[in-house]
């Protein structure tokens, strides 16, 4: 899909490409891009779609939007000073599940077993079971990882949940499941499972609780990020930016339902409420 559009201000050209969370679809939707010899890039569907992009060119310019750390995919050289092609925001995902585990644990602190739901298919997945891991042995808790890259798994994953007796889950980063939220909250609703998740999107169609930073801010970084290199600029010059406000979100409705009481502490560090 291509049309008109406006970036900073300018009047571009714009060509979409979805994936949809199916990584497997990535080299060929970047070729493509990269075979129109476009002016830059946006790769927004997590650090497997900035790698697609890398795989095959190393002059576009390419602005990416990844939850793992760039430095450690090989990304750039610094954050500071990029030093290639690439450049974009890094969101901290894998840091972030262990926080979010922490606060549906001050929601539902009687949960001995708990899950975090991850997409096999996401190079950052790794990173997140493991930070998620070394949190729940921390507390003694007890930790079941789960799967899904399609609909049916998802479906699956929720059965699994409930033979396993898990009283919590957290849901790990990934684009995929942003794309699900309302299936996954609806989920959660269903078999009365409290969730954490990554985006304030997930709690405002039911969700219990979503930590983390803005998906406004990182679409508006991209686009100025975009915007800068269509006038001029050199990926390797503009430093790789990360968010400095993270917001914690909680639907009261949903905790109702679920017939949670949230704790004060909770409360006062609430960014939004939504009943």
């Amino acid at each position: 899909m291509s049309e008109t559009g406006y970036v900073e201000g300018q009047n571009v050209e714009i060509e979409y490409r979805w994936a949809e969370g199916h990584y497997d679809r990535l080299p060929a939707l970047a070729a493509d891009l990269v075979g129109r010899r476009v002016d830059v890039i946006v790769a927004s569907g997590g650090p497997a779609s900035a790698i697609a992009v890398q795989n095959l060119t190393s002059t576009i310019p390419t602005v990416f939007g990844v939850g793992a750390d760039p430095v450690e995919l090989g990304f750039i050289t610094t954050l500071a000073r990029p030093g290639g092609n690439l450049t974009g925001v890094s969101i901290q995902a894998a840091a972030l599940v262990p926080k979010r585990f922490e606060l549906l644990s001050e929601l539902v602190p009687q949960a001995t077993k708990v899950a975090l739901l991850v997409n096999p298919t996401n190079p950052a997945t790794e990173r997140q079971t493991h930070a998620m891991q070394e949190a729940t042995r921390a507390k003694g808790v007890q930790l079941h990882v789960l799967t899904a890259s399609s609909e049916s798994e998802i479906d699956a994953a929720f059965t699994a949940l409930v033979e396993l007796q898990a009283g919590a889950l957290v849901v790990g980063s990934d684009p995929f499941f942003n794309n699900q939220r309302e299936r996954l909250a609806a989920l959660a609703s269903r078999y009365a499972i409290p969730a954490a998740y990554e985006w304030r999107e997930f709690a405002e169609v039911g969700g219990l609780l979503s930590y983390g930073p803005s998906i406004v801010f990182l679409l508006h970084q991209l686009g100025v990020y975009a915007g800068k290199i269509l006038k001029g600029a050199k990926p390797a010059d503009l430093p790789v930016q990360q968010p400095t406000k993270f917001e914690l979100v909680i639907n009261l409705k949903t905790a109702q339902a679920l017939g949670l009481t949230v704790p004060q502490a909770i409360i006062a560090r609430a960014d939004e409420f939504i009943e």
